[in-house]
């Protein structure tokens, strides 16, 4: 079971794919045993000829064939159990990978970028199934069956079995005193290969902006000379393999030159038979073979250190957990003395406390950087705070498994996501097993009909990769079409109308005036406007509450919300 664990540990593996694993290594020992059978008969047919000759050729012409099905066989069980089985828990580890970023908090992907995990996702698991289907398993094979095979020269001549085998723990050491140097190789290039990836990501989202910057050329010079350095750090990771490798394979050749000059020696003095000298010769070349190429198998393995170390990274990190079974008492959200901070140098809230109650609009407030996503954030636990408590009808939400606690909230964003689907199903994300009829019942709440049936396939057009054939607003409005679908008692509503027009904008806050009713909603926004109905306004200044009251008493009292108003209203005024 220890060695179970330390596979699963060290390979990203489920337990059937760790007991796999070890099953495949015994086989591949077991091969390479076996394809001692054909060395041991020719042997046996060269005794044989020095001796009486052959008296009865058939017997050898049965055991050929019998020695072949043996091998046939085997490299079948191999087969199956060193890649078939290997690519199904390839598939398993993506699937558990994949469950477990979903129970990841959102504070793991602030530290990381898309072409980080996307390379952990896709090239280290790959990495990892390439080298547990032919790296791991041909090295453990070729080590128990060089042992095993030393072993048994040890039984015939222990003088021409330490000719034979001496070169073999020197030339493994040698490959082993690399991994330290092929870890730095590794992750330098591994580095170079992330920045390029981040480098052609963002040429694709902002080639609009580079072009009518005109700065497609420095852009192009940039990407050519990071294309170089990946090269370049590729090459370098691939010499400094080889040179060990390569100087370990070339000690092994001194094994050969060994046992010919002991031999000899032992030979001219009388104290070995030419038969037995003839079949070291024999076993070194049948040996030496496979240890040459496990050497390089035990590069490659030791080259599997980082992605390894990348997976585990993720698979080791900690999850958001809690009951799945709700407990709240209506769906008042309270933040009682909340602290938080993105990391340990900067903190973003500092003691916010107040009430957003059931029934009640409630806006938040403030300058930039003040702390109003942040607010959203942690109240449907993307985040957890760092002290404080947040409750959802007395519920503590730090208890509630995110899943779970999800299920009461509905949340509209700026920044919508879309995916390259119809509109029908787009919508249908918000509640995944709601009919066509339900769909297009709360896409109309929307105003989503108003463009959608105009399309060339109506509710069935496809609309791109993030909805890149829709106009903004007309994005905006498929994402309140998913939350009028849920129908959750919380709405949060976050900056849901600040890049529309006019036109766009009027439609939609119709549409958010009959999504909210009856409902807990908590509204971030810059415009007074959009607050201007709220039933309660807290202004967020320098991660506190600086006032918090009802936009008639914040006017009166002459604080931020008067201010935003004045200026807000004065900008209306401004004329070219």
């Amino acid at each position: 079971m220890r060695i179970v664990n330390y596979i699963r540990h060290k390979y990203a593996a489920t337990e059937q794919g760790a007991r796999d694993l070890i099953l495949s290594c015994l086989i591949s020992a077991s091969m390479d045993i076996i394809l001692m059978l054909p060395v041991g008969l020719f042997f046996l047919m060269v005794r044989d000829l020095i001796g009486n000759g052959i008296t009865n050729p058939w017997s050898y012409v049965w055991k050929i064939v019998v020695v072949l099905l043996i091998i046939m066989a085997v490299a079948l069980v191999k087969y199956n159990k060193q890649f078939t089985t290997v690519y199904q828990e390839s598939g398993r580890r993506r699937i558990a990978l994949a469950e477990k970023l979903r129970k990841l908090p959102l504070s793991f992907f602030a530290r990381k970028d898309l072409s980080d995990l996307t390379s952990t996702i896709m090239a280290d698991a790959a990495a990892i199934e390439q080298g547990t289907t032919h790296f791991v398993p041909d090295l453990i094979g070729s080590m128990i069956s060089i042992v095993l095979i030393g072993l048994m020269l040890f039984l015939f001549d222990w003088r021409m079995a330490l000719a034979a085998v001496w070169v073999v723990p020197i030339a493994i050491s040698i490959v082993l005193f690399s991994g330290k140097f092929q870890n730095s190789f590794s992750r330098r290039q591994n580095q170079a290969k992330l920045d390029l990836a981040d480098h052609i990501q963002e040429g694709l989202e902002t080639f609009q902006d580079i072009r009518s910057c005109d700065a497609e050329k420095g852009y192009l010079d940039d990407l050519f000379a990071r294309i170089d350095l990946t090269e370049k750090r590729a090459m370098q990771t691939e010499l400094g393999m080889a040179c060990f490798v390569i100087s370990g394979q070339m000690i092994l050749r001194v094994g050969i030159a060994t046992i010919v000059l002991v031999g000899a020696g032992l030979l001219v003095s009388g104290s070995l038979d030419l038969l037995t000298y003839f079949m070291f010769l024999l076993v070194a070349s049948r040996l030496y073979d496979p240890m040459s190429g496990a050497l390089m198998n035990l590069a490659a393995v030791l080259a599997l250190n980082i992605p390894c170390e990348r997976m585990d990274e993720i698979l080791n990190h900690e999850e958001q957990t809690g009951e799945e079974k709700l407990t709240n008492q209506g769906y008042d959200i309270e933040f009682r003395d909340v602290h938080f901070a993105y990391d340990t140098s900067e903190t973003v809230l500092n003691g916010v406390s107040f009430v957003a109650k059931q029934g009640e609009v409630t806006a938040i407030i403030g300058p930039s950087g003040s702390g109003k996503t942040t607010i959203s954030r942690l109240a449907a636990r993307f985040w957890d705070i760092d002290s404080g408590q947040i409750t959802v009808g007395g519920m503590d939400i730090s208890r509630v498994d995110p899943e779970t606690l999800m299920s009461l909230y509905s949340i509209v964003f700026q920044d919508v996501t879309l995916f390259n689907n119809t509109v029908l199903e787009n919508i249908r994300i918000g509640r995944k097993d709601a009919t066509d009829e339900e769909v297009i019942e709360a896409a109309k709440l929307a105003h989503v009909d108003v463009f959608a049936e105009q399309l060339p396939n109506g509710w069935h057009t496809l609309i791109g990769e993030n909805g890149s054939e829709l106009s903004g607003g007309e994005r905006q409005r498929i994402s309140i079409a998913r939350a009028f679908l849920k129908n959750a008692p919380i709405i949060l509503l976050d900056e849901a109308t600040a890049s529309l027009d006019v036109e766009n904008e009027t439609f939609i806050q119709e549409s958010l005036s009959r999504l909210v009713k009856d409902k807990t909603v908590i509204i971030i926004a810059h415009r007074m406007r959009t607050v201007a109905g709220a039933d309660k306004i807290v202004v967020l200044e320098n991660g506190k509450v600086s006032e918090c009251g009802s936009p008639k008493e914040l006017h009166a009292s002459g604080g931020f919300y008067r201010r935003m108003q004045e200026l807000q209203q004065g900008a209306l005024k401004w004329q070219l």
